[in-house]
C-alpha cells in the first residue's frame, strides 16, 4: 500500500496517452507502480523515469488505481481478457480514456468488484511532457455511476484539467465533436499550408501559425465560453 491519502497507479498503454497521464498523477503525489511495454520506450523512460515495466496482468494486479489508455478498438477485449485471468481487483479504481465509451465497457472488470470510471482529457496528445502544461490548461469528460462520480471528477482534477460531466448516453455525441474538431482542424492546416507552399512562402505553418490561433480564440470566444469552473472536487484518497 502507499502512503495514507495516495494510491498506487498502474498505466495499461504506454502510447502517447498513458505516460502522459502516468507522469501527471505522480506529480500529484501518486505512486506509479508499473507500466506495460511500448514500442518507443525511451520516450516512455523519459517521461516516467525509473517506473517498472510490466504485463498487463501484473500491473493490474499490483494497482489500486488503473490507467487503461488502449486504441478505442482493443479496449474491451483487454478488459474482458483481464478479467478472466483474475486480474482485477475488487474495490480497485479502473479508469478509460477513450473518448466513445462511459463505463459500460468496463462491465466485465465491474463484475470482479472493480469501480469503473472514464475520463477523456480533451487535448491533442504528443506524448511528451509539453502534454502536462496542456492538461493544466485543459477540460476533462467524466463519467462514471452516481456515487463514485466525484471519485472521476477528483481524478480529472489531480491530472490538471476542469471535469465536465458527460453523461453515458451522451459519450458518442461526444466523440463524434471531439473527432470532428481534431481532424477538421488538423485537414484544413494541411490544405492551407499545401497551398502557400504552392505560392511560394517559405515555411508555410510558420506563417499560419499566428492567423490559426487567433482565428481558433475568436471562433471559440463566439461560440461562448459557458459558466466558470466549479469548485474542485477532494483530491482522490486511498
Amino acid at each position: 500500500m502507499t502512503r495514507e491519502g495516495r494510491l498506487g497507479v498502474g498505466v495499461i498503454g504506454a502510447g502517447r496517452v498513458g505516460p502522459v497521464l502516468g507522469a501527471a498523477l505522480g506529480g500529484a503525489g501518486h505512486a506509479l507502480v508499473g507500466i506495460t511495454p511500448g514500442s518507443d520506450p525511451e520516450r516512455v523512460e523519459a517521461i516516467l523515469p525509473g517506473v517498472p515495466v510490466l504485463d498487463a496482468t501484473e500491473v493490474a494486479r499490483r494497482s489500486e488505481l488503473v490507467i487503461v489508455a488502449v486504441p478505442h478498438d482493443q479496449l474491451e477485449g483487454l478488459v474482458t481478457g483481464l478479467a478472466e485471468v483474475g486480474a482485477w481487483q475488487p474495490g480497485q479504481l479502473v479508469v478509460h480514456t477513450d473518448p466513445a465509451w462511459g463505463t459500460g465497457i468496463l462491465s466485465a472488470a465491474v463484475a470482479k468488484g472493480a469501480i469503473p470510471l472514464a475520463v477523456h482529457p480533451a487535448i491533442e496528445f504528443s506524448g511528451t511532457s509539453m502534454d502536462l502544461r496542456a492538461l493544466a490548461s485543459g477540460y476533462a469528460a467524466v463519467t462514471a455511476p452516481g456515487p463514485v462520480l466525484p471519485i472521476a471528477q477528483a481524478l480529472a482534477v489531480e491530472l490538471g484539467c476542469e471535469p465536465v460531466v458527460v453523461d453515458e448516453a451522451a459519450r458518442p455525441a461526444y466523440a463524434e465533436a471531439i473527432a470532428t474538431a481534431r481532424d477538421f482542424s488538423r485537414s484544413i492546416v494541411q490544405q492551407a499550408t499545401s497551398l502557400l507552399a504552392e505560392a511560394g512562402v517559405p515555411h508555410p505553418g510558420s506563417f499560419l501559425s499566428a492567423l490559426a490561433h487567433t482565428t481558433i480564440d475568436h471562433a471559440l470566444a463566439e461560440a461562448g465560453s459557458g459558466p466558470g469552473p466549479a469548485e474542485p472536487p477532494a483530491t482522490i484518497q486511498g
